[in-house]
């Protein structure tokens, strides 16, 4: 009968065991110097060596040539227990026997000398899955039990522990396997299987074992039942794992703020039968590894991969600032959660990556920061911002009218009503267009009553190109009339007024107009109803402009 690579290759001496250096020579030492305590105390995640430890010290204490701490495997007392036909060792799973009278049966047996070894050894697997009322019948026999008796707790959970029992016994924690040398000792399995196991794929297996030996086998096994060339794209089909490429563009996605490229790659992803929960947990790591990178000087040593990945990991790396990791890895923490509630793992994804490439979406305080922080670049990097306090969304004839009138004049909208607006004072800034110098002499000439069409939009448009890139932007795609001596510019884009308010953005268009007709207007803006009522995201507007170079207002 075949027989799994784990069990196959469970160690049987101490120094088969791999990456608990601390845990073995302190028993090897109690061993030699026959200091061998009652009670021992095993604990550590999952397929870290704790069961495999506790039978191992079970036979040293028994065996009839024990050298060093380490037992023989060749005397009777090694081979009987290795093969069951002495029941001098007892292994006992927590969490089928968790009653009261188990324990009861346990403490009646413990009262009877060993068959054949030295000591009658307990091992209690999952014992934090025993009751109560188990623990309580337990702790008599565990402070001062027969001489001959010895007990080896074992759990993954210690915490669930009572304080009675920790008190009575010796504590060992295991550690998680180093990714490093679970890799030695995959590649060494797989050399004794005749399988070709590559470094990358033993680094990749040994980052999904995540410190469990034990789980690292079993994906060996699995591959090697597949194909004796193991490489890591292997490794990652038989793992169900996106794969390396797959997290570069994905995370490209985020960084291009591209949604609908980002949901085409989950598609694919989710009609090849990938984990979507294994995904998310990749990303997880992935930006882990961002993390990192930004914040520790020696990063290479804390994260597990190839010399090529590390490489390729810095350099994404420094397309994300730490607020947009922060906000991702938070972002797939709670997507997570919400999948292992239940959730449908497919759409909270999908709704992940479209918060990431739309950040104006996700209204969480790690996603504002992230935002605020752009905007706080932006401004570093040397945009003009000037201060102005405003009451009301008129739009100044010129900076030299309103220092001596101290009056604005009213924006005329396409619609009977006109709105008051009180006086507004704006400093004066340096200018970045520079425009000849409005003629003094020459007098607003207004238009006849009522509203005809501006049939120079173009030749208007060309000159702001020239003088204001800025503002030929903002201009795309809008038009203008007269209205009774007033040059109004209609926009669909929201902005404009704000825009428009900014001294020399205003003066770009007062000289175009100039230009143009040849008469000086004031300037004033319309919009459609429809448009007024749109919602728009302010910060995601401020952001836009200020990396764009564009003059910031403050109110």
């Amino acid at each position: 009968m075949y027989q799994v690579l784990y069990r196959k290759y469970r160690p049987k001496n101490f120094s088969d065991v791999y990456g608990q250096d601390h845990v073995i020579s302190t028993l090897k030492n109690e061993i030699k110097e026959g200091r061998i305590s009652h009670a021992y105390l095993f604990t550590g995640s999952r397929g870290t060596g704790k069961t495999t430890c506790a039978k191992i010290l079970a036979k040293a204490v028994n065996c009839e040539n024990s050298a060093d701490g380490e037992p023989c495997n060749a005397c009777e007392v090694c081979r009987g227990l290795d093969n069951g036909t002495i029941y001098d060792v007892v292994e006992i799973d927590a969490a089928s026997n968790n009653g009261v009278d188990n324990i009861r049966d346990l403490r009646e047996e413990a009262n009877y000398t060993p068959s054949r070894g030295r000591y009658r050894v307990y091992i209690i697997d999952e014992v934090h899955m025993l009751s109560t009322g188990a623990f309580n019948a337990l702790l008599k026999t565990l402070e001062e039990p027969p001489a001959h008796v010895i007990f080896i707790l074992a759990t993954t959970e210690v915490h669930k522990l009572p304080a009675t029992i920790l008190s009575r016994c010796q504590r060992f924690d295991f550690k998680r396997i180093q990714p490093q040398t679970m890799a030695v000792r995959l590649k060494q399995v797989a050399s004794l299987e005749g399988m070709t196991l590559s470094d990358d794929a033993a680094v990749l297996i040994a980052r999904i074992a995540d410190g469990a030996l034990r789980d690292g086998l079993s994906i060996l096994d699995q591959c090697g039942s597949r194909n004796k060339e193991i490489d890591s794209a292997l490794v990652s089909e038989v793992a169900g794992l996106a794969g390396r490429e797959v997290l570069h563009k994905l995370t490209d996605c985020v960084r291009g703020r591209d949604s609908s490229n980002a949901l085409e790659i989950i598609s694919d992803l989710y009609q090849n039968s990938y984990d979507m929960e294994r995904l998310c947990v990749e990303m997880i790591n992935h930006f882990r590894n961002f993390l990192i990178v930004k914040t520790v000087k020696k990063s290479r040593e804390l994260i597990v991969c190839t010399d090529d990945e590390y490489h390729s990991i810095v350099e994404e790396a420094k397309g994300f600032t730490l607020e947009n990791i922060i906000n991702g890895l938070d972002l797939f923490q709670n997507t997570l959660t919400k999948i292992k509630s239940g959730a449908n793992s497919r759409i909270e994804m999908e709704m992940s990556f479209i918060k990431l490439c739309e950040p104006k979406l996700d209204d969480s305080r790690e996603s504002l920061l992230d935002r605020i922080s752009q905007l706080e670049r932006a401004v570093k990097s040397g945009v003009a911002v000037q201060s102005v306090r405003e009451k009301s969304e008129d739009v100044p004839t010129s900076a030299g009218e309103e220092k001596g009138a101290g009056q604005n004049e009213k924006i005329k909208e396409r619609t009977p009503e006109t709105v008051p607006q009180e006086q507004t004072q704006i400093p004066p800034v340096q200018e970045k267009v520079q425009a000849p110098e409005q003629p003094q002499t020459q007098q607003i000439q207004p238009e006849p009553e009522g509203v005809s069409e501006f049939e120079h939009w173009a030749e208007f448009m060309d000159i702001i190109h020239k003088t204001d890139i800025a503002l030929f932007g903002v201009l795309s795609g809008s038009g203008a009339h007269f209205d009774s001596g007033r040059f109004v510019i209609d926009s669909p884009n929201p902005t404009i007024k704000q825009f428009i308010q900014i001294p020399t953005h205003l003066k770009a268009i007062k000289q175009a107009v100039l230009e143009v007709t040849g008469k000086p207007y004031k300037i004033a803006v319309s919009r459609p109803k429809s448009q007024n009522q749109q919602q728009r995201d302010l910060l995601e507007d401020l952001i836009n402009r200020a990396q764009n170079n564009v003059e910031i207002n403050f109110e």
